[in-house]
């Protein structure tokens, strides 16, 4: 439910699990009410890292875009892209 302080999912790019590098987006919204991002927000982005960890992963590159949602009731959000490299 985006725009309530809850996260509005992650993306993966498709590919095979043999692939050297992962490419993951979250996106983190921001509370309706009072400031700062939800803490949903944050333990989605923190279940993403350990995931990718476990699987072997490295954190590589992390870039974040901030959007102003217009739509009804929508906060502003952040898209955090993550490119993760397999530890070999």
């Amino acid at each position: 439910m985006a725009g309530w302080g809850f996260d509005a999912g992650k993306n993966q790019a498709r590919g095979n699990s043999d692939d050297m590098y992962v490419v993951i987006q979250v996106v983190l919204t921001e509370k309706l009410i009072g400031t700062g991002s939800g803490v949903s927000s944050l333990t989605n982005l923190q279940k993403v890292l350990n995931d990718q960890a476990r699987k072997g992963y490295r954190l590589h590159t992390i870039t974040t875009t901030s959007t102003d949602s217009k739509g009804f009731m929508g906060g502003d959000k952040i898209q955090a892209t993550m490119v993760f490299e397999k530890v070999v």
